[in-house]
């Protein structure tokens, strides 16, 4: 696959999931978790705060190549994932809290995203080189805020047109997901030789790590405890894999993406099955 091929196929990919998110969830859902400043605070202190300076220290305390430094800084960057919301109730959370932070954190990606990666530029030699920082603040804005926000006014001003496409606009976005993940996978999986060992040992801390602070940072609540759990370990892999190519760097990243994309995917599964067995003890209790 060639790399304008692929760079296109990313952007209309990453478009059309995150005009499925502002056509699906209303911004009347988002507001109410902004009517939650204490909440908020929490979910933005786990999510863009404690999960990129956790990758920090496994950075710093793990002698990782440079590939695989790239590769979780950009993880690390990319919030919001399309699919946050699904795999939240996937693991027995209520729709609109996870909705909420979801299109949240989609919305201000085109603001935490360059940011994140300029805290990594400053603080690891070599990743300034190698990252077109406000080329990707530009990008950010045209794949992911913009259609999030045509998203919401579609459906705030156009709700009969909204209805109407809202369902295959979703299958279509989910689907070409999907094929991305499996292209992703084709060309990462013979590389994954090159994580084997450490690399994934840190992933696997990172993920973990992640489930801890979300899950007890959204306490009391067990309800929010698992959306944040998995918002905290659901980065944009997508987003992540676009600023790669976009700096063409693909080949490098792919192996790390696709490493951390099947040990989040498992580990949160885990997760999941855990706390629909504590919700479920609790109900009963």
């Amino acid at each position: 696959m060639n790399h304008p091929f692929l760079t296109l196929f990313v952007k209309i990919t990453i478009f059309s999931l995150m005009l499925a998110t502002g056509i699906n969830l209303s911004l009347e859902k988002m507001l109410s978790l902004w009517r939650q400043p204490v909440l908020l605070f929490r979910a933005f202190l786990a999510v863009v705060v404690l999960v990129p300076t956790v990758v920090i220290v496994l950075l710093k305390l793990f002698n990782l190549s440079s590939d695989v430094m790239i590769g979780l800084a950009l993880l690390a960057a990319s919030v919001g994932a399309p699919l946050t919301t699904k795999r939240s109730q996937m693991a027995g959370a209520r729709f609109r809290y996870s909705a909420s932070l979801q299109l949240t954190l989609a919305l201000l990606t085109v603001v935490i995203t360059p940011s994140i990666l300029t805290i990594f530029a400053i603080l690891f030699h070599g990743i300034p080189d190698k990252l077109k920082i406000l080329e990707v603040a530009q990008q950010v804005t045209v794949v992911q805020f913009l259609p999030v926000t045509i998203g919401l006014l579609l459906q705030k001003f156009g709700t009969k047109y909204a209805e109407m496409i809202a369902r295959p606009l979703t299958v279509i976005s989910n689907s070409l997901f999907l094929v991305l993940i499996v292209v992703a996978s084709i060309i990462g999986l013979p590389l994954l030789l090159k994580v084997w060992g450490l690399p994934l040992i840190v992933i696997a801390i990172l993920v973990i790590v992640s489930l801890a602070i979300g899950h007890f940072l959204g306490g009391p609540d067990d309800d929010k405890r698992s959306v944040l759990a998995i918002a905290c370990i659901a980065r944009n892999v997508g987003l992540a894999l676009f600023i790669a190519v976009l700096n063409n760097m693909q080949e490098k990243v792919f192996p790390t993406l696709v490493a951390y994309l099947m040990i989040g995917s498992c580990l949160g599964i885990f997760y999941s099955i855990w706390n629909k067995h504590q919700l479920k003890k609790e109900t009963n209790i």
